[in-house]
């Protein structure tokens, strides 16, 4: 059995909560370069120049690359070999989060109660998805998902005879209905099959997938690539205000589902798709 402490974890959350909201991960900026190079309106090149320029201020002096810093999410896949000392495993993620939001002057979004709405002043407690896996490494996806976005996403119970076809025109027409709400341009995570719930947990897990790479089912694939095709012809364009770049990618993952059912979920992201993960 191998053991890591709780106060190297609080460290290591603490660390990545910072630097996922200073710093756009080098698959983005290359994405938004494309796509400036891409660009046939004006005004959405001069969009794209703005973003990628927003970008790089931040990363220079260390700033917040947006206001919204986003509520805590946490992909995290515990080896059954690790032990965890010095307290639990979900406290410690939620003091790294505490500490990285004060210690990184970001803003704290979340509140207590969706009720009562009263702020918790500490951005905690995150959202954490667990997963046991063979092994002793204790491994973390973090995304600070902001709500522009987030708003803007759908589930849907289609029938399986809706097939691909109807899976097509719901992700297209969630990004339509969307416009400019999730400032675009976004990415887009889709899940499918599964349950209600999963398909809604898959499509957030894609969003954490880098820009560019693809499903390891050609037939996934090849829907990734067609439904990013059509939504840039959307014209929605970077912030709404028109173009051939309303979408940075498509990512699909999918999961085994029952005879009767075909779950689909759309999660967007923003063009700050903040996503980091490391392995202790």
């Amino acid at each position: 059995m191998r053991e890591i402490s709780t106060t190297i974890i609080i460290e290591k959350v603490k660390e990545m909560c910072i630097s996922a909201n200073r710093n756009l991960g080098k698959d983005v900026i290359d994405k938004i370069e494309q796509s400036l190079r891409e660009e046939k309106s004006l005004i959405g090149k001069d969009i794209l120049e703005k973003l990628l320029e927003n970008a790089n201020i931040a990363k220079e002096k260390q700033m917040p690359i947006c206001q919204d810093t986003g509520m805590a999410v946490f992909f995290v896949e515990v080896g059954q070999n690790l032990v965890i000392s010095g307290g639990s495993l979900t406290d410690a993620i939620n003091e790294g989060v505490r500490q990285g939001y004060k210690e990184g002057y970001l803003r704290k979004s979340i509140v207590g109660d969706p009720i009562l709405r009263e702020n918790t002043n500490d951005n905690t407690p995150a959202i954490i998805h667990y997963d046991l896996v063979e092994g002793d490494k204790l491994r973390m996806l973090f995304a600070p998902k902001g709500f522009g976005s987030e708003n803007m996403s759908r589930v849907a119970m289609l029938k399986p005879s809706d097939g691909i076809e109807g899976i097509k025109d719901f992700v297209i027409d969630t990004v339509k209905k969307a416009g400019p709400n999730p400032c675009p341009p976004i990415v887009v995570g889709v899940g499918v099959g599964g349950t209600m719930e999963k398909a809604c947990l898959l499509a957030k897990k894609a969003l954490m997938r880098n820009i560019g790479i693809y499903n390891k089912k050609s037939h996934i694939s090849g829907l990734e690539k067609e439904l990013l095709k059509e939504i840039n012809k959307l014209g929605i364009g970077p912030q709404g205000l028109g173009g051939n770049t309303t979408a940075l990618d498509v990512n699909i993952e999918v999961f085994p589902t029952h005879i009767a059912g075909l779950p689909v979920a759309v999660n967007l992201n923003c063009h700050v798709a903040r996503h980091m993960n490391i392995e202790i």
